[in-house]
C-alpha cells in the first residue's frame, strides 16, 4: 500500500512539474513578442486597406458623377478618366507593397526584441545585420514622409465634396427652399481644375443640384473618401511608430555591438593572462 502511495505522489510531481515547465515557456514565449511592432503592423494594415479599398470605390463613384451630370461629353474629361484609371492601379501595388512591407518589418522586430535574443541564448551582432536596420530606419522615414504628402493629397476630394454637400443643405434649408433663390445656387466644378473649363454643362444648379447630392453616388463616394483619408492617416501614424521602434532597435544593435567588442577584447585578455600563468606554473615546476 505504502508504494503505492509513493508512485502516486511521484506521479503527480511529475504532472505538475510538466504544467509549470509548459506553463513558464507559454510566458517565455508571449514575451517574446514585440508587441510594440506588432501595434504598428495591425495599425499600418488597417489603415492602408481603408485608403486602398474605399478610394477606390470613392474614385470609380466620381467618375460615374462627372459622366452622368458635370461633363457629358467624353473627350472633356478623358484625360481624368485615364489618371483616375491609373491611380486605381497605383493603390494596387500600395496595397501589395505595403503587405510585404509591414510583414517584413514585424519579422524585423522579432529577431531584435531583447526578450527573443534571452530565448536564443547569447546574441551576437554584424555589419550587416546593423546595416539592414539602418536601412529599414531610412526607408521608413521615406515612406512616412510620402505619406504625409498622400494624406494632404486625399484631403483634397474631401474638400470638394463637403463643398457640394454644404451648398445642397443650403438649397435644402427652409430660408431659401421652395424660393427663386434656389436657382441661383450653384456649383461649377470647373474652377476645380479636374475638367476643362469648356466642358459642358460644368456646373449644376438649384433642384438639379439637390438631385445629385440625393443619389446613391455621391453619398458614398463622399463618405468613402472620408474614411480613405482617416485610414492615409492611419498609415503615417503607423510609419511614425515604426520609426521610432527601428530607431530603438538600431540604437540597440549599435551598443550590443561595443558590448559584443568590448566582451570579446575581456574574453582574449582572460585567455592570454591563463596562458601566462599557466607557462608560469610550468616553468615554476621544472625548475623546481
Amino acid at each position: 500500500m505504502k508504494p503505492a502511495m509513493e508512485t502516486a505522489a511521484e506521479e503527480h510531481t511529475e504532472q505538475s512539474q510538466e504544467r509549470k515547465g509548459c506553463f513558464e515557456c507559454c510566458i517565455k514565449c508571449l514575451g517574446g513578442v514585440p508587441y510594440a511592432s506588432l501595434v504598428a503592423t495591425i495599425l499600418c494594415f488597417s489603415g492602408v486597406a481603408l485608403f486602398c479599398g474605399c478610394g477606390h470605390v470613392a474614385l470609380a463613384g466620381t467618375v460615374a458623377i462627372l459622366e452622368q451630370h458635370f461633363s457629358t461629353n467624353t473627350s472633356d474629361h478623358a484625360l481624368l478618366s485615364e489618371v483616375i484609371q491609373l491611380m486605381q492601379y497605383v493603390i494596387y501595388g500600395i496595397a501589395s507593397f505595403f503587405f510585404l512591407y509591414g510583414i517584413i518589418l514585424l519579422a524585423e522586430g522579432f529577431y531584435t526584441t531583447s526578450a527573443v535574443k534571452e530565448l536564443h541564448g547569447e546574441f551576437k551582432t554584424t555589419a550587416c545585420g546593423r546595416c539592414i536596420s539602418g536601412m529599414f530606419v531610412f526607408l521608413t522615414y521615406v515612406l512616412g514622409v510620402a505619406w504625409l504628402g498622400v494624406f494632404g493629397f486625399s484631403a483634397v476630394p474631401v474638400f470638394m465634396f463637403y463643398n457640394i454637400w454644404s451648398t445642397c443643405e443650403v438649397i435644402k434649408s427652409p430660408q431659401t427652399n421652395g424660393t427663386a433663390a434656389v436657382e441661383q445656387i450653384c456649383v461649377d466644378i470647373r474652377q476645380y481644375g479636374i475638367i476643362p473649363w469648356n466642358a459642358f454643362p460644368g456646373k449644376m444648379c438649384g433642384s438639379a443640384l439637390e438631385n445629385i447630392c440625393n443619389t446613391n453616388e455621391f453619398y458614398m463616394s463622399y463618405h468613402l473618401f472620408i474614411v480613405a483619408c482617416a485610414g492615409a492617416g492611419a498609415t503615417v501614424v503607423a510609419l511614425i511608430h515604426f520609426l521610432m521602434i527601428l530607431s530603438s532597435n538600431w540604437a540597440y544593435l549599435k551598443d550590443a555591438s561595443k558590448m559584443q567588442a568590448y566582451q570579446d577584447i575581456k574574453a582574449k585578455e582572460e585567455q592570454e593572462l591563463q596562458d601566462i600563468q599557466s607557462r608560469s606554473k610550468e616553468q615554476l615546476n621544472s625548475y623546481t
